[in-house]
């Protein structure tokens, strides 16, 4: 009966992943997309993911160095897995509203667009990287 005892919720290897893939609506579900795509978000990151999560008081584990098997892209935008912990040692969740991991992916892509890095994203850097772009480096090198 070894295994029982790494089984509890409470062992970091029980805690379930979340990879950015499954909430990107740049993905489709063959690419591993896991929830709806019009709640689906665009590019979210493992840190992101990670931010929404404990600021709403799960226990979270960030691997950075962790890749999705069906992400052939190797940057490391694309990195990371976020680790969650669910439910509690008696096998109830640890926080109501995310009984499942679905709710959990569903949460983290409605909140995403929210957090401060992205809203600043959006509003007047945008104009400024594009203009960027076309500056020393050129566009070719860029997409290595």
């Amino acid at each position: 009966m070894a295994w029982a005892a790494s089984s509890l919720p409470t062992d970091k290897s029980r805690f379930i992943c979340i990879y950015p893939a499954y909430i990107n609506n740049k993905k489709t579900i063959a690419e591993g997309r896991r929830i709806p795509l019009d709640k689906a978000i665009e590019n979210p990151t493992s840190t992101e993911i990670q931010d929404v999560c404990v600021a709403v008081g799960l226990n979270v584990l960030l691997e950075k160095n962790k890749m999705y098997p069906r992400e052939w892209n190797r940057d490391a935008q694309y990195r990371g897995r976020v680790r969650i912990q669910l439910k509690q040692e008696d096998g109830n969740p640890c926080q109501p509203q995310f009984p499942t991991r679905k709710a959990v992916m569903l949460y983290a892509a409605e909140t995403i667009p929210k957090l401060k890095t992205r809203t600043q994203k959006m509003g007047g850097s945008d104009q400024s990287l594009q203009q960027g772009e076309g500056g020393k480096k050129g566009k070719g090198k860029k997409k290595k």
